[in-house]
């Protein structure tokens, strides 16, 4: 992939040309970015990464090896429609717009190799969980590229499409809920008399630990659960107002409105 165009210039753009050129999968050379009014963004990206802005939309579409959609949900529509008559018909499209589906973005761009992916914030530190699928038209070899690249942000998991609207609500959305954890964790351990950056520390490494726990896969989480839980002890009483206020219906509410969301997000395209 010796030219890559985005289009749009946000904060999941950046997060994957910082993940793109700290781990030299391209050059700043081989990138071009174009959006449609923030030039204050597109200055920013020129001084930080040094790669091309504003580029000639014709000319750079037309060399453009890939090309990322990654411009608002909103957007998508009327950038599509702009660019359609410029893609050469080799170019790889890979759309991390939430909602649209690959059927919506081929009616816009036609027959050609389309990917999805489903990054989260966390791409910004290397470390997304990403979701990707794939048209027929995408062979073997651009697959495994394509993966190359984006491993550069984190973990890539292939999916089916139809799985798309709940890995939104999972893993696209996901930070978020863990932030509003952590917010609301810290602000009980304050109430409790406990320093604002003590119970931020505390809470910060209770998590990078229980998710490296996670990763090890030696157990399921309820069995981990379980063995925290000691009958009688603080755990045990702490996880009974969990379930006495009904924690695990809000989760799955919080999964079920994000997907439907998603889903109601992707029909207003179709």
């Amino acid at each position: 992939m010796t030219n890559i165009v985005f289009i749009g210039a946000g904060s999941m753009a950046e997060a994957i040309i910082k993940g793109l050129l700290e781990e030299e999968k391209v050059s700043p050379s081989s990138i071009c970015v174009m959006n449609k009014s923030d030039e204050k963004q597109l200055h920013y990206l020129n001084a930080k990464y040094k790669i091309e802005i504003m580029c000639t939309k014709k000319l750079a579409l037309q060399k453009a090896d890939l090309v990322f959609l990654a411009m608002k949900p909103k957007d998508a529509i009327q950038a599509c429609k702009e660019i359609a008559s410029f893609l050469n018909k080799q170019a790889i499209v890979v759309s991390v717009i939430a909602g649209v589906s690959i059927k919506t973005i081929e009616s816009y761009l036609g027959d050609r190799p389309i990917a999805r992916v489903m990054p989260n914030t966390s791409a910004s530190v290397g470390l997304s969980a990403s979701a990707l699928c794939w048209n027929e038209k995408i062979n073997n070899v651009a697959k495994k590229e394509i993966i190359n690249l984006l491993e550069s942000i984190g973990t890539v998991k292939v999916v089916q499409e139809v799985d798309m609207h709940v890995i939104t609500a999972l893993s696209g959305s996901g930070p978020a809920y863990l932030y509003y954890f952590a917010e609301q964790f810290e602000a009980a351990a304050v109430q409790h008399g406990l320093s604002q950056e003590d119970a931020r520390q505390l809470f910060i490494q209770t998590m990078k630990g229980a998710a490296y726990m996670l990763m090890k896969g030696e157990d399921e989480p309820a069995e981990l659960r379980r063995k925290v839980t000691s009958p009688g002890g603080t755990t045990e009483a702490g996880i009974e107002q969990l379930m006495f206020h009904k924690v695990d219906e809000a989760i799955f509410a919080c999964i079920s409105a994000a997907q439907q969301k998603s889903r109601t997000l992707g029909e207003q395209f179709e």
